[in-house]
C-alpha cells in the first residue's frame, strides 16, 4: 500500500497506532436510489484504522497490528458483503453494505475486540477508501462521562 496521510482524529491519548490494509469484496445496494450500485459488483477497499490508548499491554503493544488486520481481512477479503448476515441486510438502509456502513461495521468489530483486552484502548477513526476517489470516515461519537477524549 501507498503511504497515505489520513486526516487526524483529535485525542489526548499518549498513543496512537494506524494499520492499514486492503481487502478486496463485492457487494449492492438494494435500493432503486444506488443507481449503478444496485447491480453487484465489487472494489478493493483499503482502509486505516486508528487505535489509541495510554497503556500498553504485557507484550508492550498498544494492540498488535496483525489482529487489527486479521480482525477485518479474514472476514471480508473475497467475500459478498451482503452475505455477511451478521453485519449487513437488504432490508435496513442502516445496514446496507454502503461504505459509511462497512467503514461503522469496521470500527465495531474492532471495538469489540479491544474492549476485551486489559489496556483497554479504544478505536478512534476508520478510514475506508472504495475507489481511488470516494473514502469515508467513521470517528465514534463519545459517550457522555466516558474517559475517551
Amino acid at each position: 500500500m501507498l503511504q497515505q496521510i489520513y486526516p487526524a482524529a483529535l485525542h489526548e491519548y499518549s498513543y496512537e497506532l494506524n494499520k492499514d490494509f486492503h481487502f478486496a469484496a463485492a457487494h449492492y445496494i438494494p435500493v432503486e436510489e444506488a443507481g449503478k450500485c444496485r447491480q453487484l459488483h465489487g472494489h478493493t477497499y483499503y482502509a486505516n484504522v486508528t487505535v489509541a490508548g495510554d497503556e500498553l499491554d504485557s507484550a508492550g503493544f498498544l494492540v498488535n497490528f496483525a489482529i487489527i488486520k486479521q480482525l477485518i481481512h479474514d472476514r471480508f477479503d473475497h467475500s459478498l458483503l451482503n452475505d455477511d448476515k451478521e453485519s449487513f441486510n437488504n432490508t435496513e438502509p442502516e445496514r446496507y453494505p454502503t461504505t459509511e456502513v462497512v467503514a461503522r461495521t469496521i470500527y465495531e468489530i474492532v471495538q469489540q475486540y479491544l474492549d476485551g483486552m486489559v489496556n483497554r484502548p479504544q478505536c478512534i477513526q476508520v478510514y475506508l477508501r472504495e475507489t481511488p476517489t470516494s473514502y469515508c470516515i467513521y470517528r465514534p461519537k463519545r459517550k457522555a462521562g466516558s474517559d475517551a477524549s
